[in-house]
């Protein structure tokens, strides 16, 4: 099993919507996949119609009072499943500080859905803590949404630096631009010359588009409901290239 992992340390940068999209491209493509909502906030849970949160306490799960396979449930949408987001993930970090071993205890709560799923799909909230921490010990790749202003290139160079100094690999960071508006001239520029402090840039790139902010509207990813779009076709083109830098054959 893969695991693909959606980071930003700033939010309202299209990081869920993509998670969304490309799982769903995955699921299409024949891989078994399931997307975990980390994020309180649900978003990516709603867009998937499912609301409920887990059915157990998070504390129970790191415990090891039950499995994170009892906690996937399908979504309707062919070969994706879903472990929904939950309010009691907010005290993640501090039940991870427990553990003897607090930067492993995602990989070893995932290892029992290696056995059901090709691709692991992980939704992350925008913050440096210790659930970070596991995402980028865990993760086989991690995409990064970025749209082109200085800003954003900073936010990605303070996660560089945050992994530096974790002393945690930075080479699996696949930086994306999100919410492109050809019509700014920044926009046009950096798509044509992307800044150097950007490396493993993917050349695909998600267009702002109205069609996208409909997802909450018709709680269906993009590249379901609209699926002959410049962004259903962007989301695939990301979803290729990802699939290339995961290994799968």
């Amino acid at each position: 099993m893969r695991t693909l992992a959606f980071y930003n340390l700033k939010g309202g940068v299209g990081k869920t919507a993509a998670a969304v999209n490309l799982a769903w491209c995955a699921a299409r493509d024949g891989l078994a996949t399931c997307l975990w909502d980390l994020d309180p906030q649900g978003a990516a849970s709603w867009y998937l119609r499912d609301t409920t949160g887990l059915d157990i306490k998070a504390k129970k799960l790191l415990k090891g009072k039950d499995t994170l396979v009892s906690q996937t449930r399908p979504t309707e949408l062919p070969g994706l499943d879903l472990i929904p987001a939950d309010t009691t993930y907010r005290h993640l970090d501090r039940l991870f500080d427990d553990s003897d071993a607090p930067r492993e205890v995602l990989m070893q709560l995932v290892k029992p859905l290696a056995a059901r799923y090709d691709l692991l799909v992980l939704d992350c909230p925008p913050s440096f803590s210790r659930l970070s921490e596991n995402v980028f010990t865990l993760a086989d790749a991690v995409a990064v949404p970025l749209i082109p202003t200085p800003l954003s290139v900073r936010a990605f160079s303070q996660v560089v630096g945050f992994l530096a100094q974790k002393r945690l690999a930075e080479g699996r960071l696949f930086p994306f631009f999100s919410m492109v508006d050809k019509r700014r001239g920044l926009h046009r520029q950096w798509l044509d010359a992307p800044p150097e402090a950007l490396p493993n840039l993917l050349g695909a790139y998600v267009p702002y588009a109205s069609v996208v902010e409909q997802m909450g509207q018709h709680q269906s990813p993009v590249t379901q409901f609209a699926a002959h779009s410049p962004a259903a076709a962007a989301y695939q083109a990301l979803w290729e290239e990802l699939r290339m830098h995961l290994d799968f054959d």
